[in-house]
């Protein structure tokens, strides 16, 4: 099991198939990694490639949309696909991008992200935000 400071990456099998994971163990409880994941407010405190957040829900659901500022003047759109208790999608630009995930453990918790194998190139700036992620909880 990996402590809370390393970072893992695997092939991993998901409800959108076979997804590259990057994942952490978190010493909070799922909960509060679940609020920091799904409340739009703390998106930008842990999302390396993410600087505003437009949207009319605080907390989001299946069906939520948006905008995020990804650099100054660039905005681009969103929708949440799938929100389940411990477990969201979404698409960027209509493209299907990273899932997030909490699984509770004994007193603490996993993050994961979930990337699309061709989106591999975003592994690190996953890294980046479970380590901005720790440090929030």
């Amino acid at each position: 099991m990996a402590n809370s400071l390393t970072t893992e990456t695997n092939v991993g099998r998901t409800p959108d198939g076979r997804r590259l994971e990057v994942s952490r163990v978190v010493d909070a409880p799922a909960d509060r990694l679940w609020t920091l994941l799904t409340e739009t407010a703390y998106w930008p405190e842990w999302g390396p490639s993410v600087m505003a957040v437009d949207c009319p829900s605080h907390r989001i659901r299946a069906g939520t949309t948006g905008r995020v500022k990804v650099v100054p003047g660039v905005w681009v759109r969103f929708e949440v696909t799938d929100c389940e208790l411990y477990r969201w999608t979404w698409r960027v630009l209509g493209i299907p991008a990273t899932g997030h995930r909490v699984e509770p453990l004994d007193g603490n918790c996993r993050v994961v992200f979930e990337l699309p194998l061709f989106g591999a190139g975003y592994a690190p700036v996953c890294a980046l935000a479970l380590e901005r992620l720790a440090r929030l909880a």
